[in-house]
């Protein structure tokens, strides 16, 4: 089946994805806690009559928020949330234990992925997850540490005088001349040299494609050692693509999560 929407729930923010019968075409990035922002999206799309959604993310609460308003607003929801569901050799003892976002990301990296050839997958959101596959597409696991806003937010919350900044331009000077500053560049710089570090060392001396996703995205790529394939939608992509393999639909006005 193809869906009309995919739908990747975060820890912080809700992808939703407008699918063709090829590609996720479009997509946008909405608040995980806010109906009237669901609200005017579901208007701007012009979607007025029932379509078929395909659900995924990390979030159960918002899951299950998201996907009994869309059933109150007479959609079809399909979930994706199970390992087993997808088209993916998954190299760990408890591939249930492993983010289905990863999982996705790798799906869609599969779909562009040459034969032979070896990939990294970046999603550098709330936390950062940085993935390996193998030469036959197997998902091999990788490492996770905290992103550019968690970092800032321990930094604020967990010191006297620190103060709470927000990331919005790459490559911040060093060094830095104020506290805000310091604290700024000492973040990026962390996350940019742990995310080209772990390549460095899950690649070795081979070339893998690297793919990079997720709300930091824009942020991080000037920054990174190897040629990325920027890919902002690349879960939403693995989500269409593992469509075929969905549970029957959960919602009845309630979910059944």
């Amino acid at each position: 089946m193809n869906p009309d929407f995919v739908v990747d729930i975060g820890n912080t923010r809700i992808k939703w994805g407008q699918c063709s019968a090829a590609a996720v075409e479009k997509f946008v990035s909405l608040p995980s806690d806010d109906p009237a922002a669901w609200q005017t999206q579901l208007q701007d799309w012009h979607i007025q009559e029932k379509k078929t959604w395909i659900v995924s993310g990390v979030n159960p609460k918002t899951r299950t928020a998201l996907i009994d308003w869309l059933g109150v607003h007479g959609q079809d929801v399909l979930l994706l949330d199970d390992p087993a569901q997808l088209p993916l050799r998954v190299k760990l003892e408890r591939p249930d234990h492993v983010g289905m976002d990863r999982l996705l990301n790798a799906v869609a990296a599969n779909s562009r992925r040459p034969q032979g050839t070896t990939a990294v997958l970046i999603d550098a959101g709330s936390a950062v997850t940085v993935d390996w596959l193998d030469e036959e597409g197997a998902f091999c696991g990788g490492a996770i540490f905290p992103g550019l806003r968690l970092m800032t937010m321990a930094l604020h919350s967990y010191t006297a005088l620190l103060p709470l900044i927000t990331i919005s331009k790459p490559s911040p000077a060093l060094p830095a001349r104020s506290t805000p500053e310091a604290v700024e560049a000492g973040v990026f710089w962390t996350v940019v040299g742990g995310i080209n570090k772990i390549v460095e060392r899950m690649a070795g001396k081979g070339k893998p494609l690297v793919f990079l996703a997720g709300g930091d995205t824009g942020l991080l790529a000037p920054c990174m050692d190897r040629p990325s394939l920027l890919w902002p939608e690349m879960t939403l992509e693995g989500i269409r693509l593992a469509s075929g393999r969905c549970q029957p639909p959960v919602h009845t006005g309630r979910s059944r999560i």
